[in-house]
């Protein structure tokens, strides 16, 4: 038998946990279970009275881009029970959308949350999760959360710990950046950090730490439109770094977050330089590319494909911050930092609400060593399963 994420032994039990409750219900299109059967469709199956489903950043269909927002309605059903159904964002073009309002609450015994994280801190749906949380908390309404397994496995942690200074949409918790939890340890988390809510998390079965997500023997379903493979989750905790300036990070190609370049750039200098950086499991090819949309939409970048040749051994957070440290020195006068809000948020620049600190972009600025500071993040982050070890849903 292969892993049974929280979707599966809930199923398996019958729904019975939710028997005869008003459930609402947070999911997107990963919210499957191991024979890919969708939870809503699972749960109008058993007859379960569900009147509103919240969708996160890209909708419950996950069709919507990043930071495009995402309309309230607008589904369908061959479901009787779903012409009264309300789809409600949760990723609208406000701040304030993101949370559920205590009034959304409404008429509900209990939310369900089941999304698919990707092991990274700047991945939004488990700060939607923690939102729900605190409305909950609010509003006497109990949660439950269905685990599934983080992508990366739960042994290595990369990147600082957030300064609590930079708490954003991108930064809700006080892991590192590459965190090695679970959603459902993260919701234990959050519950430990103080928000009080009538918590159940229903684990999983048969997951252990040392697996990537092609252990499990679960299928893989795009959780977002960028995130297509394992592959990509691999890089993502480096490479999302570039969403902080003015180059792609392969949004618009069928390679998102494994191109990273600009129509500046030396590539093959600039892949000759890191392959020489004694990064292990990683090789950098020169490449040339062109995105569809987004950035230098329809122009062709050059910059590089992040080939992973050991994952054991790659370390996704270090690779990006020396890449990202390459290319700022590289063309100082075309790199330039994100300009426009980054999720939302104006007064903090956007790599310091993704590395939860403004050590990086100021070493940078400076001339200052990155060596130092990865080191000094490291110790950081080596006691940090100690510190969270009562949270841990599995050994």
């Amino acid at each position: 038998m292969g892993v049974w994420t929280g979707l599966d032994r809930l199923r398996h039990d019958g729904f019975s946990a939710l028997d005869g409750a008003r459930i609402g219900l947070v999911c997107h299109p990963a919210s499957v279970d191991s024979n890919l059967n969708h939870i809503l469709d699972l749960m109008e199956e058993a007859g379960l009275d569900v009147p509103v489903v919240f969708e996160p950043e890209h909708g419950a269909k996950g069709t919507a881009q990043d930071m495009e927002a995402v309309v309230d309605g607008g589904h369908t059903s061959s479901s009787s029970k779903a012409s009264t159904r309300r789809f409600v964002s949760l990723y609208g073009d406000t701040i304030e959308s993101l949370r559920p309002t205590d009034e959304m609450m409404d008429d509900l015994d209990v939310l369900v949350v089941d999304l698919q994280d990707v092991g990274s801190r700047y991945y939004t749906f488990a700060v939607t999760m923690r939102y729900c949380m605190e409305t909950c908390a609010k509003t006497g309404v109990r949660m439950m959360v269905l685990d599934r397994p983080n992508p990366l496995g739960g042994l290595v942690t990369e990147g600082p710990l957030l300064d609590d200074r930079l708490r954003s949409f991108v930064g809700g918790f006080a892991v590192p950046v590459r965190h090695g939890m679970t959603i459902g340890e993260l919701a234990l988390l959050a519950k430990a950090e103080g928000v009080d809510v009538d918590l159940q998390v229903v684990s999983m079965k048969g997951w252990e730490r040392h697996m990537w997500f092609d252990h499990t023997g679960l299928p893989w379903v795009m959780p977002s439109p960028n995130m297509p493979t394992l592959e990509t989750a691999v890089v993502y905790p480096g490479s999302c770094l570039m969403e902080a300036t003015n180059l792609s990070e392969g949004r618009g190609t069928t390679r998102p977050f494994e191109f990273v370049g600009a129509p500046w750039i030396d590539s093959k200098a600039l892949a000759s330089e890191l392959n020489k950086a004694g990064l292990l499991g990683v090789h950098f090819r020169p490449v040339t590319f062109r995105p569809m949309f987004q950035k230098h939409a329809n122009k062709d970048c050059h910059g590089l494909e992040i080939h992973v040749l050991d994952r054991d051994r790659f370390m996704a957070f270090r690779s990006g911050v020396v890449l990202l440290e390459r290319l700022y020195r590289q063309d100082p006068d075309n790199f330039q930092w994100r300009s426009e809000p980054y999720e939302f948020v104006t007064e903090n620049p956007a790599l310091d609400l993704l590395t939860g600190s403004s050590d990086l972009r100021v070493m940078l600025e400076k001339g200052g060593d990155v060596e130092s500071l990865l080191g000094r993040w490291q110790q950081q982050t080596d006691s940090f399963f100690e510190d969270v070890q009562g949270l841990l849903l599995y050994s």
